[in-house]
């Protein structure tokens, strides 16, 4: 979705939860937060409040009727039972369609709670200019913990990686998936966005940008002779990020036909368009996602993501520089934590280093002896 449809969704949901729930997301919306993101704690907020009334831990009649007071007297026991929920909620079949959530997705739910309870028992503000409460169980409740290590995550994503062959991959956008296509509407549908969807993955590929920050993009953002593009990071904060210089010559085709191609105006800034009627629209993440997994899927028989993109120019930065601060400051990272990952990925000492304990000795070993 776009950043308007998340807009329009969020306000759908937060209809539907309490006042409380209104005030935090107008606060965190000027604050601001994207609207992925709140949109992303809305409808964890509903999750929670939904089950709160179906476990009968709450007497309300629907979630948006749910009292500070409830909250405020959960237990460790409750919050317990819902992180029980839902790690235990069963594989998906016809009477169970939600599945199994990830560990990941668990603890995004529990962060989302606990950044709920942060607002109203710290931030928020009663008439008389304290928070609605003070006791703020999600203190008490843990995260689960990780049950991959670096290495083991870095080999599971390391083949869904371009690392080597980048370049290939973008000159198979360029000249050999066109050759593929036996669908005349598939086809026409490439010949036409062939420029746009080049530029896109190079600038993926060579930035590190995030889908969301890249849909975002305005054409004013793009600095041509600096080769900097201006995104705006998770947060809502800006940033300016360099662009890597062989980059550009995949930009260049795309903005020489995106106004003639695209029926581009003065209103549609957007970077990225898409084809719409009557006019252009700005691109959508998902969108990107889809023609990213086309194109990875027909070049290697892989499907991937624009975040594995983001994963391959992060791996190849470290690659080059063994600089931690310096991939985090490409990717918009406030700390380290998470280029751990990047140095488990090209690393690859540590396995030579194995191979060469107890080797057999070679012949030459053996003459000289």
């Amino acid at each position: 979705m776009d950043k308007a449809h998340y807009i329009a969704n969020n306000e759908q949901l937060v209809a539907q939860l309490p006042t409380y729930v209104q005030q935090y997301y107008l606060e965190k919306s000027v604050v601001p937060l994207s609207p992925a993101t709140l949109y992303q704690y809305l409808n964890e907020f509903k999750r929670f409040f939904t089950w709160l009334i179906d476990t009968g831990v709450s007497s309300a009649a629907n979630p948006a009727a749910i009292t500070l007071e409830e909250l405020e007297h959960l237990s460790k026991q409750d919050v317990g039972l819902y992180k029980a929920f839902l790690l235990n909620r069963g594989k998906a079949n016809k009477k169970n369609p939600q599945g199994t959530l990830s560990v990941k997705t668990v603890n995004r739910s529990l962060n989302a709670l606990g950044a709920l309870f942060r607002y109203l028992t710290v931030e928020s503000e009663g008439p008389d200019g304290e928070p609605y409460f003070y006791r703020n169980v999600m203190k008490k409740v843990s995260l689960i913990p990780d049950s991959e290590t670096f290495q083991a995550r870095a080999q599971n994503i390391k083949a869904q990686l371009l690392l080597d062959n980048d370049q290939q991959y973008l000159e198979f956008i360029a000249h050999d998936y066109g050759a593929q296509q036996n669908n005349r509407k598939k086809l026409n549908l490439y010949q036409r966005d062939r420029e746009r969807d080049l530029a896109i993955n190079a600038l993926l590929l060579g930035s590190g940008i995030r889908v969301s920050e890249l849909t975002n993009t305005n054409l004013t953002d793009l600095n041509w002779e600096q080769a900097q593009v201006k995104v705006q990071r998770k947060g809502g904060k800006f940033d300016t990020v360099p662009i890597a210089q062989w980059v550009l010559p995949y930009l260049q085709p795309y903005l020489e036909i995106r106004t003639l191609r695209y029926q581009a105006t003065s209103s549609t800034p957007a970077l990225f368009l898409t084809k719409g009627r009557p006019n252009p629209r700005r691109i959508s993440s998902s969108t990107v996602e889809l023609l990213v997994a086309k194109y990875s899927q027909a070049f290697n028989q892989i499907r991937i993501t624009p975040h594995k993109l983001r994963h391959t120019l992060a791996s190849k930065l470290y690659l080059e520089t063994k600089n931690e601060h310096l991939v985090a400051t490409q990717l918009g990272q406030s700390s380290t934590k998470a280029t751990g990952l990047y140095t488990h990925i090209i690393d690859t000492q540590q396995k030579q280093a194995l191979n060469q304990i107890n080797q057999p000795p070679t012949s030459k070993d053996q003459d000289k002896k």
